[in-house]
């Protein structure tokens, strides 16, 4: 009595409860049966993995799957990515569900019977390719929510929009690509899409859990270039020159008080690294110029703008003080927003995790200054994304090898629960409509 009470507070039927719960079912055994496909999917992508871009192989594949499932199904958007589309038996709204599909130049050093041999060509150079950061993992999940959402479509109530997103890592120097291209090229439009939602392995969560955080979960990233000139001198007679070298040094450690002294550190993180400098040729010459390379991360818009501007700020007026002059570009090749989980859709779909994973296994998880380019989906519809326990069961978080490195490895014992907890976001947001 108090669950039909409940329901009719909520606007739901107890037949539309009923009705719901009863494919979900259905999407648990169907999952459950699509275990082992989704596997030698996965063992596939992760033996033939494609840089950014260059992910044709593995586009092929996922197309001629969507094709046979009897979807609309478009391919090079974005140069190499696959959009399908599938439109329920009943009018709804259209939720987007995403993977990203490329590799990364990692040189792989696990033994396993699918280990990565593949070398491509990256930014000019001859490099190993793998599947470092668990995508190959996302796009063979996708497939199985896919397959699945497929064999009911007759039972949706909206449409289902997939999306298998090309070079998230980043394309290669020169060119445009990832999610901010495929969103220019219409992919939320036509039909427009209400809700998004996506997923990523972690290597770090145990098998069975699954991890999230409202609000800001992943960072913005800025990356920037510095330019310091200065005047040129003989090592031996430093008075002559405005040495660039010591003006970059002191840039370099004025830049790290806008994290201890501008940004409140009790609401969010921030990062500012300078991960390259090059300035001089030899020990006894004082240089004209120096250019230094770096990151930004921010976990709000707020925040972000405020680094811009002190940095700005920070940089040019160091290299005045000095006699200098000194010019920042940011971003300056690389801008992701912050991924930032729509609250109000968070509360509204963590039940659906919580049902189909147990709430016991449903974490908050802190914000992380690691980027992903999901965000750009999240500009354009509220989103929703959350992180899959790929670590094997009992295995120490921190010794377990983390993502974008040689040694990275997933236990491919929780890829189900990644293919329930997709389709059931979509069945429930479609069910319950906007």
């Amino acid at each position: 009595m108090k669950k039909i009470l409940l329901l009719s507070f909520l606007g739901i039927s107890a037949s539309a409860f009923a009705q719901t719960e009863a494919l979900k079912l259905k999407v648990s055994a169907k999952a459950d049966a699509l275990e082992q496909k989704v596997i030698s999917w996965r063992r596939d992508f992760h033996e033939h993995p494609e840089l950014g871009n260059q992910e044709k192989r593995t586009a092929e594949i996922v197309a001629k799957h969507l094709q046979s499932l009897g979807m609309e199904v478009k391919t090079g958007v974005a140069k190499t990515g696959v959009v399908a589309i599938l439109k329920g038996g009943k009018p709804g709204p259209v939720v987007a569900l995403r993977a990203d599909i490329d590799g990364l130049p990692v040189v792989e050093r696990v033994n396993l019977p699918f280990t990565s041999k593949v070398k491509a060509q990256f930014n000019g150079q001859e490099v190993g390719v793998m599947h470092a950061c668990g995508h190959d993992t996302h796009t063979a999940i996708l497939m199985g929510v896919a397959e699945l959402l497929a064999s009911m479509k007759n039972d949706l109530k909206g449409t289902v929009k997939f999306i298998f997103q090309p070079a998230e890592e980043g394309p290669p120097f020169g060119e445009e690509g990832g999610a901010e291209l495929m969103i220019k090229e219409g992919v939320m439009e036509n039909p427009k899409v209400d809700a998004v939602f996506g997923l990523h392995i972690n290597s770090q969560t145990e098998v069975g859990k699954i991890t999230y955080r409202p609000g800001g979960t992943m960072a913005a990233v800025n990356d920037m270039k510095i330019t310091v000139k200065g005047v040129q001198a003989h090592g031996a007679y430093p008075w002559s020159s405005v040495d660039p070298i010591v003006v970059s040094a002191q840039i370099i450690n004025a830049l790290q008080t806008i994290v201890s002294r501008n940004l409140n550190v009790t609401e969010n993180a921030g990062v500012v690294t300078i991960g390259s400098i090059h300035g001089g040729v030899r020990s006894n010459i004082i240089p004209e110029q120096v250019e230094m390379m770096g990151t930004v991360r921010n976990l709000s818009k707020e925040d972000e703008q405020m680094f811009i501007e002190r940095i700005k700020t920070i940089v040019t007026k160091t290299a005045e003080a000095a006699g200098a002059t000194a010019e920042v570009k940011i971003p300056f090749s690389v801008h992701y927003p912050v991924t930032y989980n729509d609250p109000a859709l968070t509360v509204r779909m963590l039940p659906t995790l919580q049902a189909v994973a147990g709430a016991e296994n449903i974490l908050l998880r802190p914000a992380v200054t690691g980027a992903e380019d999901f965000s750009f989906y999240q500009e354009k519809a509220p989103g929703l994304f959350i992180f899959l326990g790929g670590m094997p069961k009992g295995q120490d978080p921190l010794k377990a090898p983390s993502h974008h490195t040689p040694d990275f490895f997933i236990d491919e014992s929780g890829f189900t629960l990644g293919v329930k907890a997709l389709a059931d976001l979509a069945i429930d947001y479609l069910n319950k409509g906007k």
